[in-house]
């Protein structure tokens, strides 16, 4: 890589040019020891974001997953198997990604009130259903939400 102080400062270097590219010769670097020809910075960033990443996914399946989980119990006459697929997928989902970073095990649960909050929203646009069909503090403890087996019971 090219020593980055001779680069003109107004122009962008390789990783505004070329991502893929920047990473994979950052990948050679680290690689062979060249810990001189590191981006630093970005790399640093880059690493801080791939943890960002896990718990915005975690978020979004979470979420997901509680709106299935209340159109499961309060509408249980248009219950189907794209729900309950939806349910299980979602539970896979956030499994593998606590396997692989057991460090956010504990993650999902300080998600839950607010990630219910708007689950209950997006439940009562998709089901029709008046807000106050939904209760505002979560009906589901987080083992409930996770757990493989559980399915609500129906509230009508």
């Amino acid at each position: 890589m090219a020593d980055p102080a001779l680069k003109r400062p107004d122009e962008p270097g390789l990783y505004e040019r070329d991502f893929y590219e920047w990473s994979q010769e950052m990948a050679r670097a680290l690689r062979e020891g060249r810990f001189g020809d590191l981006d630093i910075e970005n790399v640093a960033e880059e690493i801080e974001s791939l943890g960002r990443s896990d718990k915005r996914e975690i978020r979004n399946r979470l979420g997901v997953l509680l709106v299935h989980l209340l159109k499961w119990r309060f509408q249980p006459e248009a219950r189907s198997g794209g729900w309950r697929g939806t349910i299980v997928t979602q539970r896979r989902k956030i499994r593998e990604l606590i396997d692989e970073s057991p460090s956010l095990r504990r993650f999902p649960a300080s998600l839950l009130a607010a990630e219910h909050a708007d689950a209950r929203r997006l439940a009562a646009i998709e089901t029709g259903l008046p807000i106050g069909s939904f209760p505002e503090l979560c009906p589901f403890r987080i083992e409930q939400v996770l757990d493989e087996d559980f399915l609500p019971e129906s509230e009508r």
